[in-house]
């Protein structure tokens, strides 16, 4: 498997760092279970299990999944991580089940409507993905097909309470990154309440 190939070989990191907005908007995020929809190697799930989430971490990679849990007993959180080897194009997700969904870096929008039936209610979406740019960008799938189009995620969010969500290019080295973020809430109504913001703009 290509991917297996890529996390034996060192070609994708063992250890990437979770989104910064993640890290900004995690304490604002109901505490209980999660589930990181294609873990890799496990970038949002060791991250939401160091703050004392029980979580769920799907992959196809049975490659993917060992770092998973080599990385969850190096920094004593194996308690709190389950990986699930499945494909996440045909997993079957329980309704009503997590009060964190994470999902970075993999299109699934097909699938996103059972995605998201298997927040509880009140739980958020976490969700990032690589952009179609113009000029093309360095960083992400070689092909657009892979890619997300100007504000698709956001439509694909608006029956859930969208928090924050912001379409930005990044410099990483010498190459050039074009994603899309959402965090949505599974909450309706015209008043709510909303996260306070704790950074500076």
């Amino acid at each position: 498997m290509e991917w297996d190939e890529r996390f034996r070989d060192g070609t994708y990191p063992t250890d990437p760092d979770p989104s910064p907005v993640l890290r900004a908007h995690v304490e604002t995020f109901p505490e209980g279970r999660a589930l990181d929809v294609a873990t890799g190697t496990g970038r949002n799930s060791l991250f939401l299990a160091e703050r004392g989430y029980d979580v769920d971490a799907l992959d196809f990679s049975e490659e993917g999944l060992r770092i998973v849990r080599e990385r969850a007993h190096e920094i004593g959180v194996e308690d709190r991580i389950e990986t699930i080897h499945a494909d996440a194009e045909t997993y079957d997700f329980p309704e009503h089940t997590y009060d964190v969904i994470t999902i970075s870096y993999y299109k699934t929008l097909d699938r996103l409507s059972d995605i998201k039936a298997a927040l509880n209610p009140g739980g958020v979406l976490f969700y990032q993905h690589h952009l179609r740019s113009d000029p093309p960008v360095t960083v992400g799938p070689r092909t657009d097909r892979y890619r997300l189009q100007s504000n698709e995620l956001l439509r694909a969010c608006l029956d859930l309470t969208v928090l924050y969500y912001e379409e930005s290019t990044e410099q990483v080295d010498d190459r050039t990154s074009a994603t899309a973020t959402v965090i949505a809430r599974n909450t309706q109504g015209g008043a709510q309440s909303y996260p306070v913001r704790h950074w500076d703009r």
